[in-house]
């Protein structure tokens, strides 16, 4: 197999929005983002305040990464075979049902620990059903030479929803109250149904016909693997986002109480605030300037020294006990994540065959996604043992080692 590397010629700045149905796209994606976190604010708050369960907050966590392991292969087949758009318009439905249902259970005063799971490993499905198949969409909504930006913006919108998210969901809260807030949290999924309903972008529109089957067998498994395995960016950048997915992922998150205890901010004020919203305003900061800059083309060794900064700037974190340089490196640590992420799945998606799209963008999302069911271990779990500043180092540092042998790798090839 032809394994050169695909790569896109220099774009103008913001060029996916310079497409019709990319600001379409980018619109109705950014509101179910927003709706999929207020949702956690919401269902989060209640459960807590029902159960008081720790063990029931980090089923949460579990619920929602174990699915994109558990599916995202066999859901990436399916979009090789179906019209992405209604996949993605069953996963908007799925997230709708469940606001409902948890407005429904908050209404009557019914809910139970069971309910709580069921509605958690729903949400979760919903979401394996909505990324790997919007990141197949993409291709039918922007040439391959503007698909870093859109690919760019996506992770963009994706911590404007991680933001504001949070900041309407506490406005539900205290304006409407938690029940009334989840059901017209419902409705914010319906732009993006709506949308993809008229959008005209399909397998038929792109003139590509469907493949013998949309289930997979061991066969189709070992032969995507097989043909992954023989192309180095493929492989590479894969290997790369499953190791930042494994090791670290963002189980530093649920730890910062824990680390702003440290740095001198036990309490739930400002000071913590700033520390929690640092990595995501790094990263809306990377999506704005390289977007309007035009920066960083993608290149798989670039990808992976930008991991390495995202690293150096965890461990440096990690290590710090001064509270504004901790906050200057989370803020570096949201720059490189997106910067990184976004350029690793861009590559993954220039490079994968038309064939097997689908299912290579299925492993991409197991890997890059699934793989963060066991970073709580790596950083959590690890971090109750030997303290949670080592274990964010030890992760960081192994995932330097790693990146450090896909570079060395990539030379000699």
């Amino acid at each position: 197999m032809n394994n050169a590397t695909t790569t896109a010629p220099p774009r103008r700045s913001f060029a996916a929005l310079r497409h019709p149905g990319y600001r379409g796209f980018f619109l109705s994606f950014a509101g179910a983002m927003m709706a999929d976190s207020v949702e956690h604010v919401i269902s989060y708050w209640m459960m807590f305040e029902k159960f008081q369960s720790n063990a029931l907050g980090a089923f949460a966590v579990v619920s929602h990464w174990l699915p994109f392991l558990l599916l995202s292969l066999p859901v990436g087949a399916l979009t090789d075979h179906f019209d992405p758009r209604r996949l993605i318009q069953i996963g908007m439905v799925i997230f709708m049902g469940v606001s409902l249902a948890w407005g429904a259970l908050f209404l009557t005063d019914t809910l139970e620990v069971w309910h709580a799971m069921v509605l958690l490993t729903l949400h979760g499905i919903a979401g394996v059903l909505w990324t790997p198949t919007a990141q197949v969409l993409l291709h039918h909504v922007v040439p391959a030479e503007d698909l870093q930006s859109a690919v760019r913006l996506n992770a963009t919108s994706r911590q404007l929803g991680l933001l504001g998210g949070p900041a309407i969901g506490g406005a539900l809260l205290m304006l409407l109250g938690p029940t009334h807030g989840i059901l017209l949290n419902a409705f914010f999924y319906l732009p993006t149904i709506v949308w993809l309903w008229k959008a005209p972008y399909s397998r038929a529109a792109a003139g590509q016909g469907p493949p013998r089957r949309a289930l997979l067998s061991l066969s189709d498994v070992t032969s995507t693997l097989r043909r992954i395995g023989s192309h180095k960016t493929l492989l590479s950048m894969i290997l790369l986002s499953g190791g930042a997915s494994f090791f670290i992922g963002n189980a530093y998150l649920p730890q910062m109480p824990d680390f702003a205890r440290s740095l001198g901010h036990a309490d739930a004020d400002l000071s913590y605030s700033v520390l929690l919203g640092a990595d995501a305003v790094g990263a809306l900061t990377a999506g704005f300037i390289l977007e309007s800059r035009g920066w960083l083309a993608p290149n798989p060794r670039t990808a992976m020294i930008l991991a390495m900064l995202w690293c150096a700037a965890l461990a440096g974190f990690a290590m710090s006990s001064v509270y504004s340089l901790a906050v200057l490196l989370l803020f570096i640590a949201g720059f490189m994540d997106l910067s990184f992420n976004s350029m690793a799945q861009t590559l993954v998606q220039l490079n994968a065959p038309a064939d097997i799209r689908g299912r290579v963008l299925g492993v991409f999302s197991m890997m890059a996604l699934g793989l963060r069911t066991f970073s709580g271990v790596t950083v959590g779990l690890m971090g109750a043992a030997i303290g949670i500043h080592t274990s964010l180092t030890f992760s960081a540092l192994a995932l330097i080692a790693l990146s450090a042998l896909l570079l060395v790798r990539s030379s000699k090839a």
